[in-house]
């Protein structure tokens, strides 16, 4: 007989679709990793064009293949990070009888964000996440696009209206950054707390 899993040791999502942004994804598994968080990772195709464009790192184009990378990458554990295809439909994030925990969705293009609004499910990503909304678990969305248009906002409001967590990747100043990385780690800090991680790569507001 098997050892059972710990049931309560439930994986974060991780989908990355095509709005610029690469870098807080970057930073974001980084941390996951570091916080011993196993992740399933979802790419769209036009998250893999901006990868290529934004930064120096060439994803393979399989899921085998990229999840050995990025478990190279960030020194993760053996399998502590999955990667699901774009149609991998028994993926545990395609059915709400999964061994699932919250979705983030960073970052999150505004053709994502009109699917997700609509229930389109046309991919697993868009699956996942209307999995997420009907089972009533956390679903944060990290969109990148100025200005928004009212179709945009009008996405946005219809989603924070069912409970998701709008979260644009908009860095403040006041903790007075010094670097692009410094305006990275303020939006990834506020998705970690956001998920419930500690984290210490940015000051708490008055601490």
């Amino acid at each position: 007989m098997q050892p059972s899993k710990d049931v309560s040791i439930k994986p974060i999502t991780v989908a990355i679709t095509g709005a610029s942004g690469a870098p807080y994804t970057l930073r974001l598994l980084q941390c996951l990793v570091e916080a011993g968080k196993p992740i399933y990772v979802m790419i769209s195709k036009a998250a893999q064009v901006v990868f290529a464009t934004e930064t120096d790192i060439k994803l393979p184009g399989t899921p085998d293949k990229m999840q050995a990378k990025l478990t190279e990458m960030f020194n993760a554990k053996p399998d502590q990070i999955q990667v699901f295809g774009r149609e991998q439909w028994f993926a545990p994030v395609a059915s709400g009888s999964g061994r699932n925990g919250p979705m983030v969705v960073c970052p999150c293009s505004t053709g994502t964000l009109s699917a997700i609004a609509t229930g389109a499910s046309n991919n697993l990503i868009e699956r996942a996440a209307d999995v997420a909304i009907k089972e009533q678990r956390k679903l944060i969305l990290v969109p990148r696009e100025t200005p928004f248009s009212p179709i945009h906002l009008e996405n946005m409001l219809k989603l924070a209206n069912l409970g998701v967590t709008i979260m644009p990747a908009a860095p403040g100043f006041y903790h007075n950054p010094q670097s692009i990385e410094d305006l990275v780690d303020f939006v990834v800090a506020r998705i970690l707390t956001h998920l419930e991680i500690d984290q210490d790569i940015m000051p708490l507001w008055g601490e």
